[in-house]
């Protein structure tokens, strides 16, 4: 075998083992995925922009799961949305859920603000308590129009 059919095949190597990368990369970071253990909540939020499946569901700051599901509610006119949470993750049943901002220029996530109360949330249960995520652009809209209270 010439050195040009060896170098070739490398090449063909590099390629292939790139495009792999790339696509386990695009599974796990779209939710196609699944990850095993874990339980299932259910929250309902007026506005989910910035989120969808397969985003970070956090709590301080750490990963605890992702967003499995998104749905419409066409009675409601809210976004369904299911987690997964870490099974060894329980959190208090009076816990709040939020949508989040990483910053300025970054993504949304689901935060976890943690309750006080002895009791946890079963698999399955839903969160009452949930604050949708604000608009940017709504809030400099805001921001610039002035509230006409001066």
């Amino acid at each position: 075998m010439s050195t040009h059919n060896m170098t070739e095949v490398l090449v063909g190597g590099v390629v292939l083992a790139s495009a792999l990368a790339f696509g386990v990369y695009a599974s796990q970071s779209t939710g196609w995925s699944r990850e095993n253990g874990g339980y299932h909540l259910e929250a309902s939020f007026r506005s989910l922009e910035g989120v969808a499946v397969g985003t970070d569901v956090r709590l301080a700051g750490v990963k605890i799961g992702t967003v499995t599901d998104v749905e419409l509610n066409p009675e409601t006119y809210r976004a369904d949305t299911t987690i997964s949470v870490a099974e060894n993750i329980q959190i208090p049943d009076d816990s709040a859920i939020v949508i989040s901002s990483e910053g300025l220029l970054g993504g949304n996530f689901v935060e976890v603000m943690p309750g006080g109360s002895p009791f946890y949330f079963e698999p399955g249960d839903q969160i009452e308590d949930t604050q949708g995520a604000v608009s940017l652009i709504s809030l400099l809209v805001k921001f610039v129009a002035g509230d006409g209270s001066e």
